[in-house]
């Protein structure tokens, strides 16, 4: 028989109730439009802080859902060769690719992308 957590709540609201009756629940359900591949503002950068002197390569400024910057991150790794994530809005490579992945994103069309 398995245990439940007491503190496994369902729901992401702090709200237990409300007495007021033109309460309309806040909807966390909110979309956020992909900006055109020419149109997104990304910045190419390569970082060693807080990483236990270990070199990545971030990329940041993508404006979009979750799941198409997880697909360029996908993409970026695989065309580097190496490990990384996506976390926080920035897409991590493990090294410095700085060229390889500016390269790469030219090429796409990221017009705006910036080393």
């Amino acid at each position: 028989m398995s245990k439940k957590n007491k503190f496994n709540n369902t729901s992401s609201s702090p709200l237990v109730y409300s007495t007021d009756p033109n309460y309309i629940p806040a909807s966390n359900d909110e979309v956020v439009e992909t900006l055109a591949i020419t149109e997104q503002p990304l910045r190419v950068i390569l970082e060693t802080k807080h990483r236990a002197g270990k070199t990545v390569t971030i990329v940041y400024g993508f404006v979009g859902n979750e799941d198409d910057m997880n697909l360029l991150g996908k993409a970026l790794k695989n065309h580097c060769g190496t490990g990384g994530s996506v976390k926080d809005g920035e897409i991590i490579i493990q090294g410095d690719h700085r060229q390889k992945v500016f390269q790469y994103l030219k090429q796409k069309g990221y017009s705006k992308a910036k080393l």
